[in-house]
């Protein structure tokens, strides 16, 4: 279970540094670069210590996917970005094969 918890952290962090990259503008704002850096560094710190007992293939899917939806979310909600129909049905499709890999587990 420590080491789904630890894919999940890396995932939040992923959400976190790459909305940081918005507010870096470019990485000429220091603190928010500093942000992106220290987050990017945590999300790969957490997701190594998850492949300790996860499948690479597996963590890495459920990382990037984690990271893809939230991010949308992040967009949608942030930015006021807008997602179609069809594109939330396949973001929900993501969210279910995460789901569907954790429960096979």
């Amino acid at each position: 279970m420590f080491a789904w918890f630890m894919l999940f952290l890396a995932g939040l962090s992923e959400i976190i540094w790459a909305v940081g990259l918005k507010f870096s503008n470019g990485f000429r704002k220091p603190i928010a670069t500093s942000l992106v850096i220290g987050f990017s560094i945590l999300s790969l710190y957490f997701l190594t210590q998850a492949i300790k007992q996860i499948p690479l293939g597996l963590a890495y899917a459920i990382w990037g996917g984690i990271g893809s939806v939230g991010l949308l979310a992040c967009g949608h909600f942030l930015y006021g970005e807008h997602i179609n129909g069809l594109q939330f049905l396949f973001v929900i499709l993501v969210i279910i094969g995460i789901l569907g890999i954790k429960v096979s587990s």
